[in-house]
């Protein structure tokens, strides 16, 4: 097919004219994106230490727990296999609690991530659920939407109990299970007293290891 001059011109245009709307297109959505940048990123903080503050209350701390913040190696005592961070409490200069990830790997339908909130003196400051997959219903109940059983953690520590008493009462612990569901109750205990040994044996590091800032993920 030959095409006249004026063919040529009409479709050289339109040709133009479509490249001129999709560079304009990709101008607005970059422009879009870099005006709401900020917003979802302060959001997402605002999540995050909410999170926090269910744990260790705002008025307990005067520093920045989203600025005071280190990397954790994985380690098996927290059951992670990538890098965590956790967040310091402080005030007045002084210490008063540390947050960080802890995975109870062998739940019932599969690991649940915790956060775990440790004083300086080595009592929980309290424990919250953070992801999992258990079922609705019966291993859902650990986390804090579903019941106060997480409420239990609160205070708790190496020596109360005794190593023997962490654990379900099934098992000769202290801690209630469920009806018709043990082993997540029973998988976040021993990843709760794993935290807690986890902060006994590295407290100086997660307290001491000058901050980092912390990246939104």
């Amino acid at each position: 097919m030959i095409f006249s001059r004026a063919q040529i011109k009409m479709i050289v245009i339109t040709a133009s004219l479509l490249m001129l709307f999709a560079v304009i297109g990709a101008a607005l959505v970059g422009l879009t994106f870099s005006q709401t940048e900020d917003d979802i990123r302060h959001n997402e903080e605002l999540t995050l230490l909410r999170k926090l503050n269910n744990i260790i209350p705002a008025e307990s701390y005067d520093n920045d727990l989203l600025e005071d913040v280190i990397s954790l190696k994985p380690n098996s005592m927290l059951g992670t296999d990538e890098q965590t961070r956790a967040y310091r409490a402080r005030k007045n200069k002084k210490n008063v609690a540390v947050v960080f990830s802890s995975i109870a790997p062998n739940g019932y339908n599969g690991p649940i991530q915790l956060l775990v909130g440790v004083k300086v003196d080595g009592t929980l400051a309290g424990v919250r659920v953070v992801k999992h997959r258990e079922t609705p219903g019966l291993g859902d109940v650990v986390s804090i939407v579903r019941s106060d059983w997480i409420l239990g953690f609160d205070g708790r520590s190496l020596s109360n109990p005794q190593a023997k008493g962490w654990k379900v009462k099934r098992d000769g612990g202290i801690f209630d299970q469920f009806t018709g569901a043990t082993i997540t109750p029973r998988a976040v205990v021993e990843a709760v007293h794993n935290a807690l040994l986890y902060f006994d044996q590295n407290q100086a590091t997660l307290f001491d290891t000058p901050a980092e800032k912390a990246e939104q993920s």
